[in-house]
């Protein structure tokens, strides 16, 4: 059984950074697709990034691309997400999620099998 569990959450200033972790474990890391996904006060979860099961793709929402940076070591079973230049809308709980992968990456929840407990963000304006 995969078993996900983030760390890194807090509180920020607007145009500080923040770096969440994820450890991975249960299943072999490098055959799974993994994803942050987030969800903000009084909304739907939706995506933010993901990578590829080598880390040589990446996907970004719109609303983070340029400012965060989705990354993994294979060796070590962790993922992480640089999020840099913050804002106030960035606030909400971000969720690491593996999914047993195909090529390419996904925007979908639904094609993640497994999920971490999540991780609060705050960012202060």
């Amino acid at each position: 059984q995969v078993q996900l569990v983030e760390s890194g959450g807090g509180e920020v200033q607007a145009g500080g950074s923040l770096r969440l972790s994820c450890a991975f474990s249960g299943r072999t890391f490098s055959t799974y697709g993994m994803g942050w996904f987030r969800q903000p006060p009084g909304k739907e979860r939706e995506f933010v990034a993901a990578i590829s099961r080598s880390g040589g793709s990446t996907d970004y929402a719109d609303s983070v691309k340029g400012r965060f940076t989705i990354s993994r070591d294979n060796a070590k079973n962790m993922v992480y997400l640089q999020m840099n230049s913050l804002k106030p809308e960035d606030t909400a709980v971000y969720y690491c999620a593996a999914r047993l992968s195909a090529l390419s990456n996904s925007r979908y929840m639904g094609e993640y099998a497994y999920w971490g407990q999540g991780t609060q963000v705050t960012v202060s304006s």
